[in-house]
C-alpha cells in the first residue's frame, strides 16, 4: 500500500507516524510546502516574544530524523498542486528547482490546514504587513524586531493569536494596539467573561480598539505605516501582525470534486473519509461535529487535528476508528491570567434553540488559609431540562486548566450538571478547597434545579423597576459598600445583621440580594426566603458586576466568603 499524505504539521505528521506502526511496509510519502515538519503552532509566538529560545525547540520532528524514525519519504518544501482521482496521482511542484511531477497513491490524505485570512483592502501586501502560520513567518517577525528595531504594532485581530502576539511583543517591548471588529476579544467567551480579558490587558499596557473593522493601510515616512479603521480613526505602527482568523485551505479538495461542507471546509465521515473512499482529511480543513449541538463545525485546534489524524491512520490500515467530534476545548495565556473554555457559550447555546441556565461563580485556586490562592471566575451551562453540560469558561490565575479538563470531561462522559458536586477530587490545601471549585459550581446549578434559590444576573439588571416596587439589597461590609455598589442597590444591611433587621424591609416586595462573590448573598437569600421573601441572588456578585460594567477588574486575592483582601 502506498500513502501520500499532503500536510506535514499537527494531523499529517500524526497520521504518517501512525500509519507507520501500524504497517511496516506501506510506503508512505509526505509532501510539506514549508520548510519544516511537525512544528508547534501554538508556540509561534514564544519564539517572537523570546520565551522559546530557540528556534530549533519549535520542531518536533525535522525530516532527517523522522526519516530515520519511521521510514517516511518527507519531502519539504513540494507544494500539492492538485489531485487526479480517476489516475489516484497527485501533481506536485518542487519549490526549490521548479520542477512539476506525478506522484501515485493508493490512498491519499489531505492535511492541508488553515490559512490566515487577508482581506482585499488597501495596502495588506505592504513590506511590514505579516501573518504567522509558519516556522518561517516566525523568523521574519523575529528578523524584523531585530533588524529594523520595531517600537509599536497594531494587531488586527483579537483571537488567539491575536491576543498571544500582543503579549509577545509587548515582552519585546513594543506598543501594541489591537483592533477588533467585533466588541469583545476572544470569541470563544461569552461577553461579560472577555470583560475580565479587556481589563488585564489594558492594566499591563495593550491598547484596545474594539467595535472598529479594518478599512487598509497605508505606507507613511520612515518605512512605518498607518493602519485606517472602518470608522475613520488613523493608527500609526511599525509594523501590523493581520490576525484576523482562518479559513480552511481547501482548495486542492474542491478542485477534485471532493464534497465540502460548512465555510467550504472538506466534509468528511466519521472515519475521516472524504466522499472518494480513497481519500482521507484531517487537521483545521476539515468539517466535523460539534458534540454539544450536534451541528457542523470547524475547531481549527491542535488537539483534534491530532486524534483525526491517529483515526485516520487507523482507517487506512484497516482498523475500525471512528471520530466522535469537537467541543472546543482550549486554554489560552494572557500575561498573568489563564483563559479556558468548553462547549458553547450563551451566543451558541442561543442559536441552537437549547432551553439553559447559567452559574457564574468566582472560587478560590485553593484553601482559603493556604497562602496564595488566586480568585478564579467560572461561568457553566446547562440546561433546564435534563441538566446536561452545555459549557464552561474560566478565567483565573492558578488551576484554572485543571478545572476546565474535569468540566471537559465530566461533559463528554455525559455527566448531569448535578454529578459535579460528587466528583471526587484530589485535594490538599496548596492545591484545591476540600469543596473544589468545580463541586461549587454543581451545588450552585443543583440548588437552581431544585428551586433551593432563584438568580438574576448581569444582563437583567436593566429591567429591574426603580420606582421602589422591589427592594435592591447588598450584604456586603461596610467597608465594601462604602468602597462602591452597583447602581439602583441602596439598601445596605450586611449579612451577619440580616436577622435581626428584617423589620426594615417590605415581605411584599421582590428582593434582588448582591454581595461580593455570590456567597453571602446566597446565604441572605436563605435567611429571607423561609421568613416569607420572594429573593433573587445575584449571580457572580459585586465582583463580577464592576469588571463587566466598568471592565475594571479587582483584587485577584479574597477572603474564603469572597471579601476581597484588601478592603
Amino acid at each position: 500500500m502506498k500513502v501520500v499524505i499532503i500536510g506535514g504539521v499537527a494531523g499529517g505528521a500524526t497520521a504518517a507516524a501512525r500509519i507507520r506502526r501500524l504497517d511496516e511496509q506501506a510506503e508512505i510519502v509526505m509532501l510539506e510546502r514549508s520548510g519544516y515538519i511537525s512544528y508547534a503552532n501554538c508556540g509561534l509566538p514564544y519564539y517572537v516574544g523570546g520565551v522559546i529560545a530557540d528556534a530549533g525547540e519549535l520542531t518536533l520532528q525535522t525530516p532527517e530524523s523522522f526519516r530515520r524514525r519511521f521510514h517516511i519519504d518527507v519531502r519539504v518544501r513540494h507544494e500539492a498542486m492538485s489531485v487526479d482521482r480517476a489516475a489516484h496521482t497527485v501533481v506536485v511542484r518542487n519549490l526549490e528547482t521548479g520542477e512539476t511531477y506525478a506522484e501515485s497513491y493508493d490512498r491519499l490524505l489531505l492535511a492541508p490546514g488553515a490559512e490566515p485570512i487577508r482581506p482585499a483592502l488597501p495596502g495588506i501586501d505592504l513590506p511590514g504587513v505579516f501573518t504567522l502560520r509558519t516556522v518561517e513567518d516566525t523568523l521574519r517577525i523575529s528578523h524584523a524586531l531585530e533588524e529594523r528595531r520595531l517600537r509599536s504594532a497594531v494587531i488586527v485581530g483579537g483571537g488567539f493569536i491575536g491576543v498571544e502576539m500582543a503579549e509577545n511583543l509587548h515582552r519585546r517591548g513594543l506598543e501594541v494596539t489591537i483592533l477588533e471588529k467585533q466588541t469583545q476579544l476572544l470569541g470563544q467567551l461569552d461577553a461579560d467573561m472577555a470583560c475580565f480579558v479587556h481589563a488585564h490587558l489594558r492594566e499591563k499596557g495593550i491598547s484596545l480598539a474594539l467595535g472598529q473593522g479594518l478599512a487598509g493601510i497605508e505606507a507613511a515616512d520612515g518605512g512605518r505605516l498607518t493602519v485606517r479603521t472602518e470608522a475613520g480613526a488613523a493608527l500609526p505602527a511599525d509594523a501590523v501582525l493581520l490576525a484576523l482568523g482562518v479559513r480552511p485551505e481547501s482548495r486542492l479538495a474542491a478542485e477534485a470534486g471532493l464534497a465540502l461542507g460548512v465555510k467550504n471546509s472538506i466534509a468528511v465521515n466519521d472515519r475521516m473519509q472524504t466522499s472518494d473512499p480513497d481519500i482521507y482529511a484531517v487537521g483545521d480543513a476539515v468539517q466535523i461535529t460539534h458534540t454539544v449541538t450536534s451541528a457542523p463545525a470547524l475547531v481549527s485546534l491542535a488537539g483534534p487535528a491530532n486524534k483525526q489524524g491517529r483515526i485516520a491512520a487507523d482507517n487506512i490500515c484497516g482498523r475500525e476508528s471512528s471520530y466522535r467530534g469537537a467541543c472546543g476545548t482550549s486554554v489560552l495565556k494572557v500575561f498573568d491570567l489563564t483563559v479556558a473554555s468548553t462547549g458553547v457559550g450563551e451566543r451558541q447555546a442561543r442559536a441552537a434553540g437549547l432551553n439553559y441556565d447559567r452559574v457564574v461563580l468566582s472560587p478560590s485556586s485553593h484553601a482559603g488559609y493556604y497562602p496564595g490562592g488566586k480568585v478564579m471566575t467560572v461561568k457553566l451551562l446547562f440546561t433546564r431540562g435534563d441538566a446536561r453540560i452545555l459549557g464552561a469558561q474560566i478565567v483565573g490565575c492558578d488551576g484554572v486548566d485543571k478545572r476546565i479538563d474535569v468540566l471537559a470531561t465530566a461533559m463528554q462522559a455525559g455527566l448531569p450538571v448535578t454529578a459535579l458536586g460528587e466528583l471526587e477530587l484530589a485535594y490538599a490545601p496548596p492545591f484545591s478547597s476540600a469543596k473544589d471549585p468545580v463541586n461549587m459550581a454543581g451545588y450552585i446549578a443543583e440548588n437552581l434545579l431544585t428551586g433551593v434559590v432563584k438568580q438574576i444576573h448581569y444582563d437583567d439588571l436593566a429591567a429591574l423597576p426603580r420606582d421602589g416596587s422591589v427592594t435592591l439589597l447588598d450584604t456586603r461590609t461596610d467597608a465594601e459598600y462604602a468602597a462602591g455598589h452597583a447602581e439602583g442597590f441602596d439598601i445596605h444591611i450586611p449579612v451577619d445583621a440580616l436577622r435581626g433587621r428584617l423589620g426594615e424591609l417590605d415581605p411584599g416586595k421582590p428582593v434582588y440580594v448582591m454581595c461580593q462573590s455570590g456567597l453571602r448573598s446566597y446565604i441572605a437569600c436563605r435567611i429571607l426566603s423561609q421568613n416569607g421573601f420572594d429573593c433573587y441572588n445575584f449571580s457572580g456578585g459585586y465582583r463580577f458586576y464592576r469588571t463587566v460594567h466598568e471592565e475594571r477588574a479587582g483584587s485577584t486575592e479574597a477572603l474564603p466568603c469572597g471579601k476581597e483582601k484588601n478592603q
